[in-house]
């Protein structure tokens, strides 16, 4: 399992804007336990009694076609709050964020069953500005051995560097040209260098929140991929005092710009603290 960045990791990080890691980010145990949740969650059955803030596909409701979707399905599981929620994730991610501590802003659980359709490209920290600083670290793992033909997320690489761009909303889910926001913001014409993240099952990535990325359609008529999204926050983050998101600014308390760790814990601290109820959760490793 990694436990810590090389300085040539970092240094790739700041170069390209992401760094991708073949293995090592879940343990073997924890991809079957994990795998066993995704069907529960998306037929509505939820452990915990407490719905994810947003549920973007619901069978018989949504095409077949779409990419499944969940945000903070942690809320209702608590074995993929185990993972989303790990303290050695929040590590990582302070590592290459430079941060002295993270917190979770939300997950993704993510399913793309053969024959989905692609997820528009975007820049995470788009959509950041209820918050301060307006912006993010993210870790996506992938729970199956991924192909570039089933659509994994993918980079645009060194496009981090470029200005952020307004929050891409209406051709985010099933875009037919899913690359063509990045298009549009690129600099100059500049060419997409466009790299599919190909990993062993618990492999995955790290991303810059204004790099470039989406997933194309997944082509490959064996795989079900199924990924799992940790979006951080540095430790002192806190709400924007006016602008506000129409989900997740619900946790603003009247009167405190504060994040409440019942609904952003800390994952790791320099100082050595974390949420202290994140110890009630269950071991994966």
């Amino acid at each position: 399992m990694i436990d810590s960045f090389t300085d040539d990791q970092v240094e790739a990080f700041d170069r390209d804007g992401f760094l991708v890691l073949e293995e090592g980010l879940v343990s073997p145990r924890a991809l079957d336990l994990l795998r066993e949740r995704y069907e529960p969650l998306f037929q509505g059955s939820y452990e915990t009694g407490v719905k994810p803030d947003e549920v973007n596909w619901i069978p018989g409701r949504d095409p077949e076609d779409r990419t499944r979707q969940i945000c903070n399905g942690w809320r209702a599981d608590s074995v993929i709050a185990a993972q989303v929620l790990s303290e050695r994730t929040g590590r990582l991610g302070a590592q290459l964020g430079r941060y002295r501590g993270t917190r979770i802003l939300q997950d993704n659980v993510l399913w793309k069953p053969p024959g989905t359709k692609a997820i528009g490209f975007h820049q995470d920290s788009s959509y950041a500005d209820y918050l301060v600083p307006p912006e993010m670290l993210t870790c996506w793992i992938s729970l199956h051995e991924t192909t570039a033909d089933a659509g994994p997320i993918e980079y645009v690489r060194g496009s981090h560097l470029w200005p952020k761009s307004p929050p891409e909303r209406s051709q985010f889910h099933a875009p037919e040209d899913w690359l063509a926001p990045a298009r549009a913001a690129a600099p100059d014409g500049e060419e997409l260098d466009v790299v599919p993240v190909v990993v062993k099952p618990g492999g995955g990535s790290f991303h810059h929140g204004l790099t470039w990325h989406g997933s194309a359609p997944n082509t490959n008529a064996l795989v079900a991929r199924m990924a799992l999204v940790t979006h951080m926050l540095p430790v002192e983050a806190r709400f924007h005092e006016t602008n506000v998101d129409l989900v997740y600014s619900r946790y603003r308390r009247h009167g405190d710009l504060s994040l409440d760790e019942s609904f952003f814990p800390v994952l790791w601290d320099e100082s050595g603290y974390r949420t202290p109820w994140l110890r009630e959760l269950p071991a994966l490793d």
